[in-house]
C-alpha cells in the first residue's frame, strides 16, 4: 500500500471529527497530489507494457502506445 495513504486517511477522519489546522489542510492537499501522481505512475506502468490483441490475433495495440513502449526500450 502507499504509505502516504495511511496519512491521508487520518486526516480525512480528523476533518470529519473536528476539523483541520490550515497547515493540515495544506499537508492532506500535498499528500492527496502526491498519491494520484503515484497511482498515475502504476496505471501508466502497467499500460505501458501491455499488448491489446483482437478475437483473430492480430496486434491493435494503439499508435500512441507502441510509440510509448518503443521509448521505453531506448
Amino acid at each position: 500500500m502507499i504509505e502516504s495513504l495511511t496519512r491521508i486517511n487520518e486526516l480525512a477522519k480528523k476533518e470529519r471529527q473536528e476539523g483541520l489546522t490550515n497547515a493540515e489542510r495544506v499537508w492532506q492537499q500535498v499528500l492527496r497530489e502526491d498519491y494520484l501522481r503515484e497511482i498515475s505512475g502504476q496505471v501508466r506502468n502497467t499500460f505501458s507494457g501491455m499488448t491489446v490483441i483482437d478475437p483473430l490475433g492480430n496486434d491493435v495495440t494503439p499508435e500512441k502506445l507502441r510509440l510509448e513502449k518503443q521509448g521505453e526500450d531506448l
